[in-house]
C-alpha cells in the first residue's frame, strides 16, 4: 500500500518537532525575500524616516531619547533577525515565536520589553484574504515590528507619523504599540463589511432559486474565511485585556483608555464574525433546501405523468392482448372509443390534479 503524501500544513507543523526550545527556526512558505528594514525616529519636533540597508543601522535607535518604530520584513533570514535580537535582548522563545508564522495570537510580559503577536488580514485585488503573522516588542522608547514579507495596512499611520497629524508623534512607544493594532483591528472592520456583502449576495442567489455549483463552493469558501477571521480576533480580546490589567511601567495609564477602545472594537468585530457563522450555516441550510425543493418538484412531475399514464397504459395493455374473442375487437368504432376513453380519463385526471392544487 502506498504510503500517502502528508499535506503541506502538516509538514509546517512538523518544522519544529524534536527541535531544541527557542531554536530560531523559520516556519513559514515565503522563503526567498530579502531583508527590508524601515526606521521612524521621531518626537513632537522632528521625524526621520530611513531605509536601513544592515541589521546593525538598527542597533542605535534603542539609546535615543526619541521614539523609533523599527519595521522588519523577512523572517527567513533568521541570522539578521537573531543579531537584532541579541542587542535587544529578546529571550530566545521571544525568537522562536517570531519566525514561526503557525504561532497563536498572544502576548508574554518581560522585565524590560513586551512581546506581543497579532494576525493581520486584509482583502487582495482577487478579494482573497491575506493573513500574515506581525510580531510586536514594546520597548520604553521604541517598537518592533517584524514580517514575513512586504506589504502591510500601516500606510495610513505612517502618513501620521510623516506629517505629525493627530497625537501619535506628541505620545510615548505604548502609543505607537497601541496604533499599529489599531491599524489591524481596523482592517478586521473592512473585512467583515466584505463578508456581510457576500454573504447578502448569496442569499439574494438563493432566494431566486439558483442551486449551481458555484453557490456550494462559494459557500464553504466563505465559512472558511469566517473561521479564519474568527481565529484571528478571538484571542485578541485577551491580549487586549492583558493589557488593560497590566502592571508594566513601558505603559502609560493615559494609552490603556485607548487600549479600552481597541477593546471595544474587538468585542464588536467578534460579535459580528459570530453573527456570520451561524447565516453560513443558514446559508448551507437554505441552500440544501433549495435543492430538495428543486428535486420534490421534479418528482412531483414525473408522478403525476407516471399516474397519469397507468390508467392508460391498462387499457392499451388489455386491448393489447392477442385473443380472437375481446367483445369490443371486431367493432367498427373501437378504435375511436378506446381513444376517446384514454382522453376523457387524461383530461380527468389533470382536472382532479388541479383541483388539488398538484399541478
Amino acid at each position: 500500500m502506498a504510503k500517502r503524501k502528508p499535506k503541506k500544513r502538516t509538514e509546517d507543523y512538523k518544522k519544529q518537532v524534536g527541535q531544541v526550545p527557542g531554536a530560531v527556526i523559520y516556519t513559514g512558505k515565503k522563503d526567498f525575500n530579502p531583508l527590508l528594514m524601515e526606521s521612524f525616529d521621531y518626537n513632537s519636533d522632528f521625524c526621520n524616516e530611513k531605509q536601513l540597508k544592515s541589521v546593525e543601522e538598527a542597533f542605535a535607535y534603542k539609546a535615543t531619547d526619541s521614539i523609533s518604530w523599527i519595521n522588519i520584513n523577512g523572517l527567513n533570514n533568521v541570522d539578521e533577525i537573531e543579531k537584532i535580537g541579541n542587542h535587544y535582548h529578546l529571550h530566545p522563545l521571544v525568537l522562536e515565536d517570531i519566525v514561526s508564522t503557525n504561532q497563536r495570537p498572544k502576548i508574554d510580559e518581560y522585565e524590560d520589553y513586551i512581546f506581543i503577536v497579532l494576525k493581520m488580514m486584509y482583502y487582495d485585488a482577487e478579494e482573497k484574504i491575506v493573513s500574515e503573522q506581525v510580531s510586536f516588542v514594546l520597548g520604553s522608547n521604541y517598537v518592533l515590528t517584524f514580517q514575513e514579507a512586504e506589504g502591510d495596512v500601516f500606510d495610513p499611520l505612517r502618513e501620521r507619523i510623516r506629517q505629525g497629524k493627530g497625537r501619535i508623534r506628541g505620545l510615548g512607544s505604548d502609543y505607537l504599540l497601541y496604533a499599529l493594532i489599531d491599524s489591524i483591528v481596523d482592517h478586521y472592520y473592512a473585512i467583515i463589511e466584505t463578508m456581510g456583502n457576500k454573504i447578502e449576495d448569496l442569499e439574494d442567489s438563493l432566494f431566486e432559486g439558483l442551486t449551481k455549483d458555484e453557490i456550494s463552493t462559494e459557500i464553504q469558501s466563505l465559512k472558511r474565511e469566517v473561521l479564519k477571521v474568527r481565529r484571528a480576533i478571538f484571542p485578541l480580546r485577551e491580549i487586549i485585556s492583558r493589557v488593560d490589567k497590566s502592571e508594566s511601567k513601558l505603559i502609560d495609564q493615559k494609552t490603556l483608555h485607548y487600549f479600552a477602545d481597541v477593546y471595544d472594537h474587538i468585542i464588536q468585530v467578534s460579535d459580528t464574525i459570530d453573527i456570520y457563522r451561524e447565516m453560513i450555516w443558514g446559508l448551507m441550510d437554505m441552500y440544501m433546501t433549495t435543492i430538495s425543493n428543486r428535486m420534490n418538484e421534479v418528482m412531483k412531475v414525473l408522478t403525476i405523468i407516471a399516474t397519469i399514464f397507468i390508467p392508460l397504459t391498462f387499457i392499451a395493455g388489455v386491448y393489447g392482448m392477442n385473443f380472437d374473442n375481446i367483445p369490443e375487437l371486431h367493432y367498427k368504432y373501437g378504435y375511436h372509443i378506446v381513444w376517446g376513453v384514454m382522453i376523457i380519463i387524461f383530461i380527468g385526471m389533470m382536472y382532479y390534479f388541479k383541483r388539488k392544487k398538484w399541478l
